[in-house]
């Protein structure tokens, strides 16, 4: 029987979507670690780029300063996480987290200095206030480059924290752990297989989520202009 039949046969047997060890179960564990892991990133990063952003201050410092996660591999920070706080959830977290943190510190910093400067004069003109003008004027013209950075770190995230297995975690990892210690490469192959789904997943419902927070208004200036034109048609 050939590798894919082999999988396909995998993913049939009953026996794989039951237990501590069915497909379901490590899904939740994976989902788990990867939407704890992006949020506190979130959390931590998105207020310090829109607000650096907004203020135009220190934002190559900061860029600069998150840009050193992505240049330490998530394996030696999960290693050094791991030392200093032993078997558990919280290594892991901790070091998806470092690497959740650069793209979203990124991007929320360029989406806000992309805010076109006239906008800016316009909406202090019309009199609003600091908190105000970023919230109802230049948060709604920088989210696509947010989303963007939140799509980044979460599909990155999402694909980490397959290591989650090395110290014990839960997850899709497993099957590729055990899968190897066990030389059992059908099962290998389908934990492989069934992280790629997952990130996929991940990609296209965050996608859709940026476009429910894109005004319609910026969807349209995006959009091609035939596109742009047969909006105008119908409306």
């Amino acid at each position: 029987m050939s590798t894919l039949g082999r999988v396909l046969q995998w993913f049939a047997d009953p026996a794989h979507w039951s237990g501590s060890d069915g497909i379901p179960t490590r899904l939740v564990q994976h989902l788990q670690l990867s939407a704890e892991s992006v949020l506190i990133g979130a959390v931590i990063a998105l207020p310090v780029g829109i607000v650096l952003g907004h203020y135009g201050r220190f934002g190559n410092l900061a860029i600069n300063v998150s840009n050193v996660g992505r240049a330490v591999p998530s394996f030696a920070l999960l290693v050094l996480a791991f030392q200093v706080f032993g078997l558990g959830d919280l290594p892991i977290i901790i070091s998806l987290t470092a690497l959740a943190i650069p793209p979203m510190v990124t991007n929320s910093y360029v989406a806000m200095r992309e805010v076109d400067p006239d906008v800016k004069d316009a909406a202090r003109g019309m009199g609003y206030r600091e908190l105000a003008q970023v919230l109802r004027v230049e948060l709604p013209l920088a989210v696509p480059l947010l989303m963007a950075g939140i799509r980044t770190s979460a599909v990155q995230v999402v694909a980490t924290a397959t290591l989650a297995a090395l110290i014990a975690g839960g997850g899709f990892g497993r099957y590729i752990i055990d899968g190897l210690d066990g030389y059992d490469y059908t099962k290998l192959v389908a934990g492989a297989i069934l992280v790629a789904l997952l990130a996929l997943a991940t990609e296209l419902s965050l996608a859709g989520v940026e476009r429910l927070l894109v005004p319609r208004g910026i969807r349209l200036l995006r959009a091609p202009t035939a596109a742009r034109a047969q909006v105008f048609k119908a409306a």
